[in-house]
């Protein structure tokens, strides 16, 4: 996920490199959007590099590799690749004490390689530490990751990581039913965390299964 500072530098290197054929460097990025130091504009750089957006070549005077065999890629092209997800906020993996409203608070960028479709999948961050044992393709619920949630799966299966909300509180916590009831089991390094049993007097209802981890 970047910002929308990030995007417009983003647009600048595009339109440079295109009418150049090659990147601009740090300082004239600086002087572009005034920017108080080389430092600031390197962070951007930097920051796009990470979220995929740029290749950079190190030791070099202007360290975006762009060749007339590599173009720089455009934000389409990325965007193709990418899915964005809307983060919904945050989710309890622990006492259920985060109130679950629906606001947008921004959107995640996922790779589409890792998730076959994002109609129906909205991200959470992770609140508490009731669920660091837990693995979902290999990954941890550790506190501060993000989980993605298919909100059109509402038919839990025992052993299923779910999404639930009690009493209009979020909770991550693993689905368990059977014949004394329903379940939702934290998987915690932690032994203060522990079972929470529903009954008919809680309002409660299973708003998605957890499919992916991202990891902070």
């Amino acid at each position: 996920m970047i910002t929308k500072k990030q995007k417009e530098v983003l647009d600048f290197l595009n339109k440079y490199s295109k009418e150049k054929g090659y990147a601009p460097s740090l300082d004239e990025i600086r002087s572009h959007f005034k920017l108080a130091s080389v430092s600031t504009a390197h962070y951007y750089v930097d920051k796009l590099s990470k979220e995929g957006y740029l290749d950079k070549t190190a030791n070099q005077p202007r360290s975006i590799d762009i060749s007339s065999s590599k173009p720089m890629k455009s934000v389409a092209h990325k965007e193709a690749e990418y899915f964005s997800i809307p983060i919904l906020g945050s989710a309890s993996a622990g006492i259920a004490m985060m109130f679950a409203e629906a606001n947008i608070f921004g959107y995640l960028r996922v790779a589409q390689r890792d998730l076959s479709r994002k109609e129906g999948v909205f991200a959470l961050r992770v609140k508490g530490d009731s669920m660091n044992r837990a693995k979902i393709a290999g990954k941890n619920l550790e506190e501060g990751d993000y989980v993605l949630v298919d909100s059109e799966y509402n038919n839990p299966r025992s052993g299923d990581y779910v999404l639930s909300v009690i009493d209009g509180f979020a909770n991550l916590k693993r689905f368990q039913k059977d014949k004394k009831g329903v379940r939702l089991m934290p998987e915690s390094r932690n032994p203060k965390h522990k079972p929470i049993h529903i009954s008919s007097h809680d309002d409660f209802m299973i708003n998605g299964k957890i499919i992916k981890v991202i990891k902070k």
